[in-house]
């Protein structure tokens, strides 16, 4: 088994810098994008505690780029509970109420499931939105996608162990098997994790720090989800506050907020 490619690994001192950082990236990556041949950028949101630091810092970071800019976002969803909007476990729920109301994205430029649907249809539909916002990519190229990892090493809704990890040919898959409640989700699959041209992973606190170290330092015959996370062509950050850093002894970058 080759070593890992850890990537560009930032540490900050608390969540509250990494958090203001990242909101700083977002904001200049958004930019560059707009500004770019594409003239738009394409971001994908990760639930959990991102919801709250990016609802924190985002909304001014992005609103110097004023209103024409925000209208050539298009925002995904990397994974999804197969619940209501309005239940707790939603994470678009989450972010349009705590993001959504402060980020003027267009509407119909922020691609969430239907959580009416079955669990089959309701990953079909999400599948036909991300390929007619993307057309013209074979798999949907995003811009920057921000994820998180578990203490089991789990991205997006990929667990340890499961056959959702050999998914080469649809872009978003059911899960009705999830080893964390509630069961049934939607994710992206890998081939479009590894297409972005930008990936970010976040993690902070202590709970992180053992599955960081086996996902950024050991060579493990079976690598964990979120180790399999290797951008073809793009670029891989992971921004880790002190915590979570603590047991690494690769290289890695001291941050203040910007």
């Amino acid at each position: 088994m080759a070593a890992p490619v850890p990537g560009l690994i930032s540490v900050f001192s608390s969540p509250q810098e990494l958090s203001a950082s990242l909101a700083q990236l977002v904001a200049q990556r958004a930019a560059s994008c707009v500004d770019g041949a594409r003239a738009r950028f394409a971001l994908g949101l990760s639930g959990g505690s991102l919801v709250s630091m990016l609802a924190r810092d985002l909304p001014a970071a992005a609103a110097a780029a004023g209103p024409a800019r925000l209208a050539r976002w298009t925002l995904g969803f990397c994974d999804e509970r197969l619940v209501p909007f309005e239940h707790p476990e939603s994470t678009f729920g989450l972010y349009r109420t705590h993001l959504l109301s402060r980020l003027p994205v267009p509407d119909g430029q922020v691609l969430s499931i239907d959580p009416a649907l079955p669990l089959e249809a309701a990953a079909e539909d999400y599948a036909a939105k991300l390929r007619q916002a993307f057309q013209g990519d074979a798999i949907p190229v995003f811009d920057l996608l921000i994820l998180g990892v578990g203490p089991d090493g789990h991205t997006c809704s990929l667990f340890p162990g499961h056959p959702l990890l050999q998914e080469r040919d649809k872009i978003v898959a059911p899960i009705s098997d999830s080893p964390k409640p509630p069961p049934q989700r939607v994710t992206l699959t890998l081939p479009v994790l590894n297409a972005a041209r930008t990936v970010i992973f976040v993690a902070t606190g202590e709970g992180k720090a053992a599955v960081l170290k086996r996902i950024l330092e050991e060579q493990e015959e079976t690598p964990l989800p979120a180790a399999l996370v290797q951008p073809h062509s793009g670029q891989l950050h992971w921004f880790l506050d002190e915590a979570a850093a603590r047991l690494l002894t690769v290289p890695f970058e001291k941050h203040s907020a910007l």
